[in-house]
């Protein structure tokens, strides 16, 4: 089954699961597609992106469905939830154009085949600001962008433009989503080894 349809379906299953939060799924979905209202008014249509932590598909399967010129890759590093990926995958009928991979992101970072090959990286609940940064930062091509689901009340510091620098990102907008722009290369260390951004975070 494909279409809006077909997706509120699947995501209905994966909160029914425990892959996606509170909420009902309308919310869901209405907080991803703001998502690509920001970006387009930024001029940031993606054309390769990849959502961290996929989980239950969110927004992930929501902008792969909104923007149909689009390829995706879902991570997410537990076989539970990228085995629901791949079932929904294959219902939506979007495998020519959306792949799913499971490994942790700081492996995936460190891959040729990904590093530096995505034009807009988003992700809601992966973690805290400073793993998301760096996990994400390498991911990017100078010029992409990182997309970030926000609280409802953000503040400024959780994103500190000097640390974010050193990643080679600087933030262009903060509202239900934060986005950064990737404006060089993320520094050849980063990110670190497996599970060191989590136990050490940057700031």
């Amino acid at each position: 089954m494909t279409g809006s349809d077909g997706l509120v379906g699947v995501l209905e299953r994966a909160r029914a699961i425990g892959l996606l939060g509170p909420g009902s799924v309308e919310v869901h979905v209405a907080h991803a597609e703001a998502l690509l209202a920001l970006l387009g008014g930024i001029g940031a249509a993606p054309r390769v992106a990849l959502d961290l932590g996929s989980g239950g598909g969110v927004p992930g399967l929501i902008l792969a469905l909104g923007v149909p010129s689009s390829r995706w890759t879902l991570l997410d590093a537990a076989g539970r939830r990228t085995a629901f990926l791949e079932a929904a995958v294959r219902e939506l009928e979007v495998g020519d154009r959306v792949q799913v991979v499971r490994g942790r992101a700081e492996v995936v970072g460190r891959d040729p085949q990904h590093r530096g090959g995505y034009d807009l990286v988003t992700a809601r609940s992966f973690g805290p600001p400073a793993v998301t940064a760096e996990c994400a930062a390498p991911l990017l091509r100078i010029g992409g962008w990182l997309a970030v689901s926000e609280p409802p009340e953000p503040t400024a510091e959780r994103w500190p433009a000097q640390e974010l620098a050193a990643l080679g990102l600087e933030v262009v907008a903060q509202q239900l989503w934060m986005v950064a722009q990737q404006r060089s290369a993320a520094p050849e260390q980063v990110p670190r080894r497996d599970g060191i951004p989590r136990k050490r975070p940057r700031w």
